[in-house]
C-alpha cells in the first residue's frame, strides 16, 4: 500500500483539478459516494440516527454528500455545522445548499448550526440522541491543538459511547505523524481517498482510525506518480514476492554462507539466538566466530550452526588479533552480521571498524556492533559492501547524538535522513519498525504487537535479516522480509500467548511464520 503525506495528498487534488480538468464538486461527490458505500458496509443503517458533524472546509463538504444520500435512502439524518452557514463556501458550500433544499422532503432531518459555546450547550441533548456519528469536523488539513467547541464536540462524541465513522481521518489527528492534536474522535472506521496517509498508521492514529478503507476517487494515476510517493505499508504478497523460490535441485551451497561474529562473557544468548535463527529463515550454512573461551559454553547451544575460536580480549571480549583469521573466514562467506552481544571492548571496536574498512561481503550491524561505531560514523562512508544497520531507540540515539525521546517523537524523518547521508539501509525497530533506504523510501512494518517486548528479539531479526542477505537478496529487500517475517512470528505466537513467549519461542516459530507467508 502507497502512504502519502497531506503537502502530497493536497498536490494531487490541485493538479487533479486545475491540470487534468476534473472539478472539485466531482471529486467531493465521489469522495462521499465512496465513503457512503464503506459507512454502509460498517454499519447498520436501518432504523438508525445518524448525526453528520461538519466543519466548515471541505471535510464538511464530504460529510454533506453523505448524509444527502442517506436522505435518499430513507434514513435519519440530521446535521451539525460546527460554524454559520455565510462562513461555508466553495463545493462545501454548494453541497450544504444541496441539503438544504432537500429538507423540506425529509421531515425526520434536521439542520443545527453550532458556532459557539451557548449554541452547543442548546444542541448537546439533541446531538447526543442518535446512534452513530459521521465525523466530518476537520480531514487532513489540521496541524495545530484542538480547541473550543471542536474540542468540546469531539470529547461528546467519544464519551457517547455511539458508533463513529470518520470522513478521511479521525478529527485530531495529524495526517502526517499520526500524533493527537490535543484530543481526536476515536473512529470504529474510517474511509479515506485515494491513499492512505502515515497518520493512519502511525501510532496512536492508527488506534483512532479504527478499521480504514480507501477511496478511489477519480486522481489519475500519472498525477499520482508525480509525486513520487516514498512511503510504503507493506502486505504479505509484496514480502512473499521478495523471496525466491527454491530450485528442486538446490543444496546448501544454493543459499548462502553466513558468518556472524558475536557474543561475549555474559552475552553468550545473543549470539546464540542470532545464529539460530539465521538457520531457521534458511541460510544454507551459518559459521559463529566467538571468543575462544566462550566455545564450551556457546557450541552447546547451537547445534546446526557452525563455530569457530577467535583470539579475544583480557576480559572475553572479541580481540584485534583475530582480525587475519576474520579475513580468512570472509573469503567465502555470502554475507556477515557483527554485533550480537559482541561488548563494546577497545579491541573489539578495533576490529569491527577493520572490518567496516576492508570487508566486501554485504553486512547487517546491530546492538554493539552499532555502539563500537557510533562516534566513528565516517566509517560508513568508506565501506564496499552494502550495509543494513538494526538500531533500537536508544541505539539510534547514540549514532545521532539526539535523545530517544527525540528519536520516539520524529522517527519516520530521522530514519530516513540517516540511510540517506550515509547511504546504508536502516531498520529503525520498535512498534511500526521502519525500513528506510538510501534513496529516501521508507516503508512502515505492519506486523509486530507488544508480546515481543523481551530480550533477545533484536538478536532474532539479526539473524533472519542477515539469513535473507546470505540467500542474495538485495539489502533493503532482505531488511524488509526480515522485519515482516519477524513481527509475523510474534503475531502468531501472540493468538495462542498473547504475551510471555520468548526469543528462543521465536526462532521455533520462524518456519511456521515463512510457511504463512509464502502460502
Amino acid at each position: 500500500m502507497i502512504i502519502v503525506t497531506t503537502r502530497q495528498m493536497q498536490q494531487m487534488d490541485k493538479n487533479t483539478i486545475e491540470a487534468f480538468g476534473i472539478p472539485g464538486r466531482v471529486l467531493m461527490e465521489n469522495a462521499g459516494r465512496g465513503a457512503l458505500e464503506v459507512l454502509s458496509d460498517y454499519f447498520e443503517l436501518e432504523g438508525t440516527g445518524v448525526a453528520v458533524v461538519a466543519g466548515r472546509g471541505n471535510n464538511g463538504g464530504d460529510g454533506f454528500v453523505i448524509g444527502r444520500y442517506l436522505m435518499e435512502m430513507g434514513v435519519s439524518v440530521s446535521f451539525f455545522l460546527l460554524s454559520t452557514r455565510d462562513r461555508v463556501q466553495g463545493d462545501a458550500k454548494a453541497n450544504m445548499d444541496l441539503v438544504l433544499g432537500l429538507m423540506a422532503e425529509h421531515p425526520l432531518s434536521q439542520f443545527i448550526e453550532i458556532p459557539d459555546k451557548e449554541s452547543l450547550n442548546a444542541a448537546a441533548e439533541i446531538l447526543e440522541n442518535h446512534d452513530l456519528f459521521v465525523d466530518a469536523i476537520f480531514g487532513t488539513g489540521l496541524n495545530s491543538d484542538v480547541r473550543g467547541i471542536y474540542r468540546d464536540v469531539i470529547e461528546l462524541i467519544n464519551d457517547s459511547g455511539k458508533s463513529v465513522f470518520s470522513v478521511d481521518i479521525p478529527s485530531g489527528i495529524n495526517a502526517d505523524t499520526g500524533a493527537v492534536c490535543g484530543v481526536a474522535v476515536q473512529a470504529d472506521a474510517t474511509a479515506t481517498f485515494a491513499f492512505a496517509k502515515t497518520g493512519h498508521i502511525l501510532y496512536p492514529g492508527n488506534f483512532h482510525t479504527g478499521d480504514l478503507e480507501v477511496i478511489d476517487i477519480g486522481i489519475p494515476g500519472h498525477i499520482a506518480k508525480a509525486q513520487s510517493p516514498d512511503i510504503f505499508l507493506p502486505g504479505p504478497h509484496d514480502i512473499s514476492g521478495l523471496i525466491p523460490a527454491r530450485d528442486f535441485n538446490a543444496h546448501k551451497g544454493s543459499f548462502g554462507h553466513l558468518l556472524i561474529l558475536a557474543g561475549s562473557p555474559g552475552k553468550t544468548g545473543a549470539a546464540a539466538l542470532c545464529a539460530n535463527a539465521a538457520m531457521r529463515t534458511g541460510a544454507g550454512l551459518v559459521t559463529l566466530g566467538i571468543p575462544e573461551k566462550l566455545m564450551p559454553v556457546l557450541e552447546p547451544m547451537v547445534i546446526e550452526p557452525m563455530t569457530t575460536a577467535l583470539a579475544q580480549t583480557p576480559s572475553g571480549g572479541l580481540d584485534a588479533a583475530a582480525l587475519d583469521d576474520i579475513i580468512t573466514l570472509l573469503a567465502d562467506k555470502a554475507a556477515l552480521a557483527i554485533g550480537p552481544g559482541i561488548g563494546t571492548d577497545p579491541g573489539t571496536r578495533e576490529v569491527i571498524k577493520s572490518i567496516l574498512a576492508i570487508s566486501s561481503v554485504p553486512m547487517v550491524i546491530d546492538a554493539d556492533g552499532l555502539n563500537c561505531i557510533a562516534k566513528e560514523l565516517d566509517i560508513l562512508n568508506t565501506v564496499k559492501a552494502p550495509v543494513i544497520l538494526t538500531p533500537h531507540p536508544g541505539e539510534m540515539a547514540r549514532l545521532t547524538g539526539k535523545t530517544t525521546e527525540d528519536i520516539q517523537q520524529n522517527r519516520m524523518e530521522t530514519a530516513r535522513e540517516f540511510a540517506k547521508q550515509y547511504k546504508v539501509t536502516l531498520v529503525l525497530k520498535g512498534a511500526q519498525t521502519l525500513v528506510a533506504c538510501p534513496d529516501g523510501t521508507i516503508s512502515i512494518c505492519p506486523t509486530g504487537n507488544p508480546g515481543m517486548a523481551c530480550g533477545g528479539m533484536g538478536d532474532v531479526l539479526t539473524g533472519m535479516i542477515a539469513a535473507f542477505l546470505a540467500q542474495n537478496l538485495p539489502p533493503e529487500s532482505a531488511a524488509l522480509a526480515g522485519v515482516y517475517a519477524h513481527g509475523l512470528c510474534g503475531d502468531l505466537l501472540a493468538e495462542n500467548h498473547t504475551f510471555g513467549f520468548s526469543a528462543s519461542d521465536m526462532v521455533a516459530g520462524i518456519p511456521q511464520a515463512l510457511k504463512t507467508l509464502l502460502s
